[in-house]
């Protein structure tokens, strides 16, 4: 029960909706995504094992804007990159527990909030057979994209509910910061990395010893599974 002990903290709070990133939180998918980018990282001069990294987390025009690469197209190339990412699915797959987790929250609580763009998290959930979100917030529908708070913000909004009142579940910094920036409480989910960059906050290694349920007043609350 180590794992899950630093999450106690979360299970006397009481919230409107959850929000969840999705690669990383909810699904694997980090295998395929180094495998595109590390090609296109190679194609152009970068060092991946220093590159790699770096990509996690932000929407991949973000990335390669931070790169001010000479003579380089920031949107072609990041359509060239979602190209390629859409066709290898291979790896990707749910966070053990995941799906059971998602599958036991009221429809109209929950949305995922991800730095892909709409075609490619939809093919990745269907590829790690996890429920289509009636709600969801993607790269393309944000002006600026995480650790700014805006995703977050917006998808609370679509739940029809304060942000305040939602808990983010989330595994890299940059979307720990952007929840922690729209006041939400941040659930970190461990599953591929180490604790130690989460230290001082809640955190759980997957869905198998985690449920949630609603309280009398219509309230979601987690609760460990013995």
């Amino acid at each position: 029960m180590e794992v899950f002990a630093v999450a106690l903290s979360l299970l006397d709070k009481r919230y409107a909706g959850f929000l969840f990133d999705m690669d990383g939180t909810i699904l694997r998918s980090a295998a395929s995504a180094e495998r595109v980018w590390g090609t296109w990282a190679e194609n152009h001069g970068l060092d991946p094992v220093k590159f790699l990294p770096t990509m996690h987390g932000s929407r991949g025009i973000d990335v390669i804007r931070r790169l001010n690469l000479p003579g380089i197209d920031p949107e072609a190339e990041d359509a060239k990159i979602t190209a390629a990412e859409m066709e290898d699915l291979d790896g990707i797959e749910p966070i053990p527990g995941a799906g059971e987790f998602l599958a036991a929250l009221p429809l109209d609580r929950w949305a995922i909030v991800t730095s892909s763009v709409k075609a490619l998290a939809l093919r990745r959930l269907e590829a790690a057979g996890l429920p289509r979100p009636r709600f969801m917030v993607t790269g393309e529908e944000v002006t600026a994209g995480k650790p700014d708070p805006q995703c977050y913000l917006v998808g609370a909004d679509k739940l029809g509910i304060q942000a305040s009142r939602c808990l983010v579940f989330e595994d890299v910094t940059a979307g720990v910061q952007a929840g922690e920036a729209a006041g939400t409480d941040v659930l970190v989910v461990t599953s591929n990395q180490g604790k130690i960059e989460f230290a001082g906050r809640s955190t759980i290694s997957n869905y198998t010893k985690i449920t949630a349920s609603l309280d009398d007043h219509g309230q979601l609350f987690l609760s460990l599974k013995f």
